[in-house]
């Protein structure tokens, strides 16, 4: 007797924010509503879409925009949004917890509940790109989460922007069990080197984590121009192969999706085995701060 296909279809939305938070809650939940549509379960916005890349400078006004995760507008609507259509929506944000100040993503449920908080591990500072000043590096370590109601067992994995370079991050969440890895970003244009396109680097790395861990990669990016700031967009969804199986161009504003069967991707994860051929006894150096 056949076994029933185990699918989950997944989708990532990219566009671009203002200054105004209000308008973007509504164009991302516009975009969310496409999504579940078009039968979307886990719907990935971009890295804190509540407004602008703020950390392209250094300004202490912009820490009044950080709010507890029971009180941020952005997470609040997401709430609402996800009960309503009945999704799940990682949510990221900018967070306030006492003195401090983290860059956060939520993991809201179908049921407009808040299953948890994962705070961005790696924090970049560079040109650009100074989070340090805003975020303390997170101190909830990776996380997993349950899947949908439609593979409840399908555990979702989700690195925030900087952490998707690092082949630590997608690994060590799939030896917690993941089996989709989503990744919210902002990125775009260097301004120590206008010459430098990191988005084929971008892509890159990201399917070197589908392939070496055989899991879909799923990853939103922002586009438009802030403050002569260009994010790049190139969203995509690949397979646990590394091909890409749906994206977004440059300058598009939209949603895609993907359906993918999770008895197939399993079957190939076991096949090759990568984690069956670990030899952690040799990684050592590997946690060794020297």
């Amino acid at each position: 007797m056949s076994r029933a296909m185990t699918s989950i279809t997944v989708a990532a939305l990219q566009l671009g924010f203002s200054a105004d938070i209000d308008r973007n809650i509504a164009n991302v939940s516009r975009l969310i509503r496409e999504a579940a549509e078009r039968g979307a379960e886990v719907i990935l916005p971009p890295e804190l879409f509540e407004g602008e890349y703020f950390c392209r400078v250094e300004d202490e006004g912009l820490f009044a925009n950080a709010a507890p995760v029971g009180e941020h507008k952005a997470v609040l609507a997401m709430q609402a949004l996800a009960e309503a259509l009945r999704v799940t929506i990682p949510t990221s944000f900018f967070e306030k917890d006492g003195p401090h100040y983290y860059n956060s993503l939520a993991m809201i449920g179908p049921d407009g509940e808040v299953q948890g908080v994962y705070r961005k591990s790696h924090i970049p500072d560079g040109p650009g790109y100074e989070e340090k000043f805003y975020f303390r590096p997170g101190n909830t370590g990776f996380k997993v989460w349950e899947g949908p109601p439609s593979d409840r067992s399908a555990k979702l994995g989700v690195g925030v922007c900087w952490d998707q370079w690092y082949p630590e991050t997608a690994r060590a969440m799939m030896l917690m069990g993941a089996e989709l890895l989503f990744y919210p970003t902002a990125i775009g244009s260097e301004p120590h080197d206008t010459s430098l396109d990191t988005a084929r680097l971008w892509r890159r790395a990201m399917v070197g984590h589908a392939v070496s861990n055989v899991v879909p990669v799923i990853a939103a990016n922002r586009i438009g121009t802030e403050h002569g700031q260009h994010f790049y967009g190139t969203s995509f969804i690949c397979d646990e192969r590394g091909d890409i199986v749906a994206e977004l161009g440059r300058e598009d504003e939209g949603v895609i999706t993907a359906t993918l069967d999770l008895d197939v991707v399993r079957r190939h994860r076991a096949a090759f085995g990568f984690f069956r051929d670990r030899r952690p006894e040799l990684y050592g150096r590997l946690v060794a701060d020297v």
